[in-house]
C-alpha cells in the first residue's frame, strides 16, 4: 500500500564538529546506577557491541543515547534510565542478553536489535513479559504485533523500494546476492520478488538469489567469478558490518568492477570511510540521508556531528526516533494516569504523525512500521569526504 507523506528534497551539508562544538554546552548520559524509582523509566537497549555487525549496534547505542544527551535525560518528563546489553552476532547471545534486561533488571520497555533472527527469537519474551519492543533495526514478518513496534522499517522494505528504479537503469539480467540469515533472506526477498514483478529478469543460474554463509564469510572474490560468468549487467546486494567493507573494497578490486553495484546498506555507516574510493559510485537505497534538508535533520545531524565527528546513518536515526516516539508516549501515558509498560505500549499506538530527521511518518496499523520515504543515494566526495549523497525519492512504502 502507498501512503502520500511529506517528503524533503532539497539538501544540506551538516556543520562541522569543530565549528559547531563552540556553540554547544556540554551534555552528560542519563544512566543511573541506583536503580529505577517511582519516577524513573528503565529502557532496555540491546545491540550488536561485538562480531560483524558491531558498526551498526555501536550507532544504535550512540542514536538512543544522543537523544537523552540533548533533551536532559528525560522521556516523558521523567528521568530515563538506559541500560545496554550486547547482541553480539544473532539470536545466541541476543536472547540471553534480552532476558537478562526483562527478568533481572525489569526494564519498562525494550529497543534496539540488530539482527532480524535475533528479533524473532526475543519476541516471545516480549510477549509473556507484556513489554513493548520498539525495534530500531530491519525486522521481519511478524504475526502478533500487540506489543511489536519498529522506528526503522520491515526487512523487505528496502528491495522493493529500489526495484522498479533497478529495472528502469539497467538494460539487461541482475545478479542478486546475499547473506544466508534472516535479515539477509527478508532484504533480498523484498527485491527479487518486486524486480520480477515488474519483469526484470535475473542473472542468477536458475533465476535463485546466491547466499554466502554468515558470519564467517571474508573472501567474497569466488563470488565475483562466478558473477562474471553470467550476463549480468549489475549486481544487487545486502551486506552491513564488517562484511559490507570486505564486500566493497573486494567488488573494486574484482573482474565485475565495472558493473554498477545497488544495494541497500553495503556503504552506509562509519563502514563507508573504511571502504575509501572502493565505494565510490555505489547506489544504496535507504530510508534516511543525512543531507536531507528539513528542521529535525537539521537539528539531529548537528547534534550528531557535534559529538561524533561523522556524518549520521540510517542507525543512529532510527534509535534517536525510538528515543522521540517513547518521550511522546511517555509523556501522553502520564496524563492519563500510571506509566506502566501497558500503558506507554498503548499511548504508542496512540501517537500519529512523528515529526523525524528522515521526513514525516507514522506507524501503520498493519505492521506497526513507519509508513515512510525511501531515497535512492549513490556515493559521491562531498567536500573532502565520501558521503551516500541523496539523489531522488524513490518511492513511499507502508502497510
Amino acid at each position: 500500500m502507498f501512503f502520500d507523506i511529506p517528503s524533503p528534497r532539497r539538501r544540506f551539508r551538516p556543520v562541522g564538529a569543530a565549528a559547531l562544538a563552540l556553540g554547544l554546552a556540554a551534555v552528560t548520559g542519563c544512566s543511573s546506577d541506583s536503580g529505577a524509582g517511582d519516577d524513573t523509566v528503565k529502557i532496555g537497549l540491546v545491540a550488536s557491541l561485538s562480531g560483524t555487525y558491531e558498526p551498526v549496534g555501536t550507532e544504535l547505542r550512540a542514536g538512543f543515547e544522543l537523544y537523552l544527551d540533548t533533551h536532559g535525560g528525560k522521556l516523558g518528563g521523567r528521568k530515563a534510565e538506559l541500560v545496554v546489553a550486547d547482541e553480539g552476532d544473532g539470536p545466541p547471545t541476543a536472547l540471553p542478553a534480552a532476558t537478562k534486561l526483562v527478568k533481572k533488571d525489569k526494564v519498562d520497555v525494550l529497543t534496539g536489535l540488530v539482527s532480524g533472527g535475533s528479533v524473532n527469537a526475543v519476541l516471545p519474551l516480549v510477549d509473556q513479559a507484556k513489554i513493548p519492543f520498539l525495534g530500531s533495526n530491519a525486522r521481519p514478518p511478524v504475526k502478533d504485533i500487540e506489543y511489536v513496534w519498529t522506528t526503522s522499517f520491515l526487512s523487505d522494505e528496502p528491495g522493493r523500494a529500489i526495484a522498479p528504479y533497478v529495472k528502469e537503469q539497467v538494460d539487461g539480467p541482475v545478479y542478486a546476492i546475499g547473506p544466508d540469515y534472516q535479515g539477509g533472506y527478508d532484504e533480498l526477498r523484498g527485491f527479487t520478488e518486486e524486480f520480477k514483478r515488474v519483469k526484470g529478469k535475473l542473472a542468477n543460474p536458475g533465476g535463485k538469489t546466491t547466499w554466502t554463509p554468515f558470519p564467517k564469510t571474508t573472501n567474497f572474490m569466488p563470488y565475483f567469478a562466478e558473477i562474471a560468468k553470467t550476463d549480468a549487467k549489475a549486481v544487487y546486494c545486502f551486506y552491513a558490518g564488517k562484511a559490507a567493507i570486505d564486500f566493497a573494497k573486494q567488488y573494486a578490486q574484482s573482474d565485475i568492477a565495472d558493473l554498477p553495484l545497488y544495494t541497500a546498506f553495503v556503504t552506509e555507516g562509519s563502514v563507508l570511510q573504511a571502504q575509501g574510493d572502493a565505494a565510490k559510485g555505489i547506489y544504496s537505497v535507504l530510508n534516511y540521508a543525512a543531507d536531507l534538508d528539513n528542521e529535525a535533520n537539521r537539528t539531529f545531524a548537528a547534534d550528531w556531528t557535534a559529538e561524533h565527528d561523522t556524518q549520521p546513518t540510517t542507525y543512529a536515526m532510527a534509535s534517536y526516533d525510538a528515543a522521540a516516539v517513547l518521550d511522546k508516549a511517555i509523556a501522553d501515558a502520564a496524563k492519563k494516569g500510571d506509566v506502566t509498560p501497558q500503558t506507554i505500549n498503548k499511548a504508542i499506538a496512540g501517537l500519529g504523525q512523528i515529526d523525524s530527521p528522515r521526513g514525516a511518518w507514522e506507524f501503520s496499523d498493519k505492521a506497526h512500521a513507519p509508513v515512510q520515504t525511501w531515497y535512492l543515494r549513490q556515493v559521491r566526495p562531498d567536500g573532502a569526504q565520501l558521503a551516500n549523497v541523496m539523489v531522488q525519492d524513490l518511492a513511499t512504502l507502508g502497510s
